[in-house]
């Protein structure tokens, strides 16, 4: 499990997605799991498929793997 605390307390998660190949699919994951509740930021990159995300609190990784989904692609886990 890839996750750290900083100084302020916000938590950094790597997750590994698979399926991404343009920025317009790290759009759309980036989208989908910004939408979840406590999520401040989210970076994709589709070369590598590495998403990072900067939470207030620990995420639910079911609902990451649904937002994901959402965004038609799949949660192959945490990096």
């Amino acid at each position: 499990m890839t996750t750290q605390t900083d100084a302020s307390g916000s938590l950094t998660t790597v997750y590994k997605v698979t399926g991404m190949s343009c920025g317009h699919c790290e759009g759309s994951v980036s989208g989908e799991i910004s939408g979840i509740a406590g999520v401040t930021s989210v970076k994709a990159v589709a070369a590598t498929g590495v998403v990072t995300v900067v939470s207030t609190a620990p995420l639910d990784e079911e609902a990451v793997r649904a937002a994901v989904d959402e965004a038609g692609f799949e949660l192959a886990g945490q990096a």
